[in-house]
């Protein structure tokens, strides 16, 4: 009776906070099928009254969505793609080669995890302007194809490999990038999905690096124009319909690369961290 007794206090205060982190979840979901009168009275619940898709039709006909999807998924697909090409090479440059200065690097990588990102919006607007990329694709792309983490998460990946598999392909004559890509990076293919998967999030969402490096509305991503709606461009009122089901649409391709992906992540991550 007390491991049954235990055993339901557990489920229970498992479901408790379960449904706490879900129900805001819930309750976006249900105020963009509300109309706007509907979703000021009653913010809170859980139910439409009635259900209606005006607020995603206002969504795609009165905001400039389809331009911030654009321009979201180039950066995107260019950003995850630098980071998966560029973090795996350092990684795996860390990991396995041998050069001067070798650890000293990866100390500097670590420490850069530590830095606030906030503490480099200065910085990053200066140069920017500076090297006359301010408020261009470039400027929202080219800082963000290579992170510390990226680097951190594929280093420790690699050092898990045997040495004894690119011994076999340095005998056979291939050299140190031969080895990486043909031999090394195929055997990592959990954490490079753990990577795709950060990437991928971390740049469809970001917004930070946005404020500083561009200014243009025909440059503004998914978040940055989510903000500008949330800011009231498009007048008074809450409208919380219409900002609720412009978030909705924008978590969607997060949610699903995370539900699909989801058993390579978890596995990428734990083996990344054993050496560690």
């Amino acid at each position: 009776m007390r491991r049954l007794a235990s055993a339901c206090t557990g489920y229970a205060i498992l479901i408790f906070f379960a449904l706490v982190f879900v129900y805001p979840f819930v309750i976006q979901v249900a105020n963009a099928f509300k109309t706007d009168p509907d979703a000021a009275a009653n913010p809170l619940s859980p139910i439409p009254h009635p259900a209606t898709l005006a607020g995603f039709e206002r969504v795609f006909l009165d905001t400039g969505l389809p331009l911030w999807v654009g321009n979201s998924l180039l950066m995107t697909v260019v950003v995850t793609l630098g980071r998966v090409f560029l973090d795996s090479l350092a990684g795996y440059a860390l990991a396995r080669l041998r050069f001067r200065g070798r650890r000293t690097l990866f100390a500097a990588v670590v420490a850069v995890l530590a830095v606030p990102g906030v503490v480099l919006f200065i910085p990053k607007f200066l140069v920017l302007n500076q090297l006359g990329m301010y408020d261009s694709y470039l400027a929202l792309m080219l800082p963000l194809i290579a992170d510390a983490a990226g680097v951190f998460i594929m280093k420790q990946f690699f050092e898990s490999i045997p040495v004894a598999v690119e011994e076999a392909a340095r005998i056979d004559g291939a050299g140190p990038f031969r080895t990486f890509w043909s031999v090394v990076l195929p055997m990592a293919r959990p954490a490079l999905i753990t990577l795709t998967i950060l990437s991928f999030q971390g740049s469809w969402n970001e917004f930070p690096h946005t404020l500083v490096a561009v200014q243009d509305p025909s440059l503004f991503t998914l978040p940055r124009g989510l903000a500008d709606l949330v800011s009231g461009s498009l007048g008074g009122g809450t409208q919380y319909p219409l900002k609720l089901g412009a978030a909705l649409l924008a978590t969607i391709p997060v949610a699903v690369i995370f539900v699909v992906f989801q058993r390579f992540f978890i596995r990428g991550a734990t083996e990344g961290g054993e050496k560690g």
